[in-house]
This record gives C-alpha cells, sequence and structure tokens, in this order.
C-alpha cells in the first residue's frame, strides 16, 4: 500500500507549534530532477540521520487549488526555538552566520502554526474525499 503523505500544514496542527520545513527546487518545476539522486537532499537526510534528528517525507502546503507530485520535501522534527541547540545545529548545518543557505537549491522554511491554521478545515473527517469528488 503506497504511503500517504502528510502536508506540512496539517504536522503543525498536529504538533501544535510552528514547524521545519526543506523544499528542494530542483525537484519542482522548471528542473523536474528526481529529488532521490539530488546532492544536497542525500547531504541533508545523511546529516539528520548521523545527528539523529527525525525527520520525514511531507507534502507542501495544502491547497484546495492545486495539486502537485511530490518533490523531495522534508519536515525536520525540531521545534523552531532559537534557545535550543538542537534547532541551532540544524540552523547551523543549513545557513551561513548571515542567514543565506548553503545549499543554492533548498529553501528552509519555518511553517507558522498561526498560518497552518487556515487549513484546520482539511482535518475535518472526509474533507478531501470530498473535495476529490468535485477536483
Amino acid at each position: 500500500m503506497p504511503q500517504v503523505l502528510e502536508h506540512i500544514d496539517a504536522i503543525a496542527r498536529r504538533m501544535k507549534r510552528d514547524v521545519l520545513y526543506l523544499d528542494f527546487v530542483k525537484a519542482k518545476r522548471p528542473h523536474y530532477a528526481d529529488y532521490r539522486r539530488l546532492d544536497s537532499r542525500v547531504r541533508i537526510t545523511q546529516w539528520l540521520d548521523n545527528e539523529h534528528i527525525s525527520w520525514c517525507e511531507c507534502g507542501p502546503f495544502a491547497s484546495e487549488t492545486v495539486m502537485r507530485s511530490y518533490a523531495g520535501e522534508i519536515y525536520v522534527d525540531v521545534p523552531f526555538d532559537e534557545a535550543d541547540a538542537q534547532y541551532r545545529k540544524v540552523q547551523a548545518f543549513l545557513e551561513h552566520a548571515d542567514g543565506t543557505m548553503r545549499f543554492d537549491d533548498v529553501k528552509f522554511y519555518i511553517v507558522a502554526l498561526e498560518r497552518a491554521m487556515q487549513n484546520a478545515h482539511h482535518d475535518e473527517p472526509g474533507f478531501w474525499d470530498r473535495w476529490a469528488e468535485n477536483f
């Protein structure tokens, strides 16, 4: 049975906090590179595993008007808290001291719970089934 990916905003609502999200530019239009072969993604996931930092594949922010293919997006299971040592470690690996990314094809986002709550109606039982019937 295929794995169902959870949207990043649904993860934020489930966790009841802001969440960390990685997006891989070269796996999306117009590039469509195979995310499994992206050097940046391989290096990042290996580093997360080596550091014993939990992560999982996830879908992008859910939309009722757009369907997207999975493009390697990742949820990093570390709270967004600048006082948290694990967050600082992730941030230092992904970003230079000036805040620019170390990987030019990766975007590092904080998905705010407040923004994720705008899609709370997606959590109602049967929402996506009803949506698919009318797509």
